[in-house]
C-alpha cells in the first residue's frame, strides 16, 4: 500500500504540472511572446521546480492542517490521492484549466467527513481565500486594463522580456503551492518528510509539465480572449503575487482561478460581459463548482465502500456525481452542436 501511494502520489503530481501549465505560462504564450509552445513548457517546469522548494508551509496545511494525522493511514491517503487524481486526470483530458488546491482538500475533506473528524475553522479559512483571491485577480486585472484603455503603449522587446520573467515568477508561484497537493497527504501519514516531499514532488510536477500542459496551455492562452504583451504582464503578475503571498502563510489557493479570473477581467473590460457567455468560460466556471464537490464525494465513497464496507452509500454517491458530470457534459454537446447548425445556415 505504501508504493501504491507513492505511485499515485507521483502520477497525481505529474497532472498537477500538466493543469498548472496553463496557469503560468498562459499569458506569455497566448500574447505570442513565446510562440514555440514547448519552450514555453521548459521554462514552466524549471520555474515550478524552483519554486516547490519554497512550498513546506502548505505541505504542512494539506498533511495536517485539515484532518488530524492520525486519520491519515496509508490506506486513507491512497483513496484520497486517487480521488484527486481521478477528478484532474479528468479535467486534464477535457483541456480545462483547474484548481488541484480545491480538489485536494475536498479529497481531504472526504476522508475527514467519512471519520468525522475537520478542523472546520481552518476549513473555512481556506475556503475564504478560494472565494477571495480570484475576486481580487479579476477586480485588479479589470480596474488596471481600464486604466490603460486608450492610452498609447508601443509592443516591444522590454514589455515581452518582462512578460516571460512575470511567467517565470507565476510558474515558481504554482510550485510553491501546488507542489503541496500531491505530497502533502504522504507527509501527514509520516510516509515522508517535507524536505524530501518538495524535492521529489517538485520534480514530478515539473515532468508534468513538460509532459502534460500542452492542451491546457492552449485553452488558457488562446481560448478564452486574445490580449497584448502588456496585458499578459498584468495576468500573470496578479497571478504570482497573490499565489506567493498565500504560499508565505500555508494556504493552498486557486492558481488557476486566480489566472483565468485575471484574463477574464482583461476581456471583460475589451469585450463587455458578453465574455461570460463564450462556452469555454461557462464550462470552466461550472467544473471550478463540480470539482472539489465530486473529489469529496469520490474519496468519501470509496472510504466508505473499501474501507467502512458501507456499498449502498458509495453507490448513491457516486451515482450523484456522474449524474451530475453527465449533465455538465450534455450541456456542452448540445452548446456545441447548436453552434455548429448555426454556422452552416441552418444545415449540417
Amino acid at each position: 500500500m505504501v508504493t501504491v501511494a507513492f505511485i499515485i502520489a507521483f502520477f497525481f503530481a505529474m497532472n498537477i504540472g500538466g493543469s498548472g501549465a496553463a496557469a503560468t505560462m498562459g499569458a506569455a504564450y497566448g500574447s505570442g511572446t513565446l510562440s514555440n509552445k514547448r519552450i514555453a513548457l521548459f521554462i514552466c517546469a524549471v520555474a515550478i521546480f524552483l519554486g516547490s522548494l519554497s512550498g513546506g508551509e502548505v505541505v504542512k496545511t494539506i498533511g495536517s492542517g485539515i484532518v488530524p494525522t492520525t486519520i491519515l493511514k496509508t490506506d486513507v491517503v491512497v483513496i484520497v490521492l486517487a480521488a484527486a487524481t481521478i477528478s484532474l486526470f479528468a479535467a486534464n483530458v477535457l483541456g480545462i484549466p483547474l484548481s488541484t488546491s480545491e480538489i485536494t482538500v475536498g479529497a481531504v475533506v472526504g476522508a475527514g467527513i467519512a471519520y468525522q473528524s475537520l478542523y472546520v475553522g481552518k476549513l473555512l479559512w481556506i475556503v475564504s481565500f478560494w472565494l477571495i483571491t480570484p475576486l481580487v485577480a479579476f477586480s485588479l486585472a479589470f480596474f488596471i486594463s481600464n486604466w490603460l484603455k486608450g492610452k498609447t503603449l508601443k509592443q516591444n522587446k522590454w514589455i515581452g522580456f518582462l512578460l516571460i520573467i512575470a511567467g517565470f515568477f507565476e510558474a515558481f508561484s504554482a510550485g510553491m503551492n501546488n507542489v503541496a497537493n500531491a505530497v502533502g497527504p504522504l507527509v501527514g501519514a509520516g510516509l515522508l518528510s517535507v524536505k524530501y516531499g518538495i524535492i521529489f514532488g517538485g520534480l514530478f510536477v515539473a515532468l508534468g509539465a513538460l509532459l502534460l500542459g500542452s492542451r491546457v496551455l492552449e485553452t488558457n492562452g488562446k481560448k478564452i480572449t486574445t490580449f497584448s504583451q502588456l496585458e499578459g504582464c498584468i495576468i500573470s503578475g496578479i497571478g504570482a503575487t497573490l499565489v506567493i503571498v498565500s504560499s508565505l502563510f500555508g494556504l493552498p489557493v486557486p492558481l488557476t482561478q486566480i489566472t483565468t479570473s485575471a484574463i477574464i477581467g482583461i476581456g471583460t473590460t475589451k469585450n463587455g460581459f458578453s465574455i461570460w457567455q463564450k462556452q469555454i468560460v461557462i464550462q470552466v466556471l461550472k467544473v471550478w463548482i463540480v470539482s472539489p464537490i465530486f473529489a469529496l464525494a469520490v474519496s468519501y465513497s470509496l472510504i466508505k465502500l473499501l474501507l467502512h464496507s458501507d456499498i449502498y452509500t458509495a453507490i448513491a454517491i457516486v451515482s450523484v456525481c456522474f449524474a451530475t458530470l453527465g449533465t455538465i457534459s450534455l450541456k456542452k454537446t448540445i452548446t456545441e452542436e447548436r453552434r455548429s447548425f448555426h454556422e452552416h445556415g441552418g444545415g449540417i
